[in-house]
């Protein structure tokens, strides 16, 4: 009966014990790896004047000129409130709808067709 205990007090000794893992190394082994590579990497040499291809030179815009205003300005004044409307004018006049009593008016005239009386469109059944 001695033998039998003891053997299974060996048997509940060695439940608790640890084992020996060897994914723990592997893994050492492979950082190991990975870090070793990693300071021996040296990046190429760029040369200094690598960049003369690819970027342009800065060039810095030129200064916008300034508006000049006419020499006779007195005359071109007069020039322009002299001259005949355009044809552009008189289609831009029936285009509104408008006549031309309604347009010429003024601010009185406009006020009083705002205020006049609109009939309502006969609806057709």
């Amino acid at each position: 009966m001695s033998s039998v205990r003891l053997l299974t007090q060996l048997s509940r000794s060695a439940r608790g014990t640890r084992t020996f893992s060897s994914s723990a190394t592997r893994q050492d082994l492979v950082q190991n790896l990975y870090i070793r590579e990693l300071k021996s990497y040296k990046p190429p040499v760029v040369a200094k004047d690598a960049h003369v291809g690819t970027v342009k030179v800065f060039t810095s815009p030129t200064a916008p000129k300034p508006p000049v205003l006419p020499a006779d300005l007195a005359a071109d004044l007069a020039a322009y409130d002299a001259a005949e409307p355009t044809k552009a004018d008189v289609e831009a006049v029936k285009h509104t709808g408008l006549s031309g009593e309604e347009v010429g008016g003024g601010a009185e005239a406009f006020l009083s067709f705002l205020e006049a009386d609109v009939k309502p469109a006969e609806a057709h059944h």
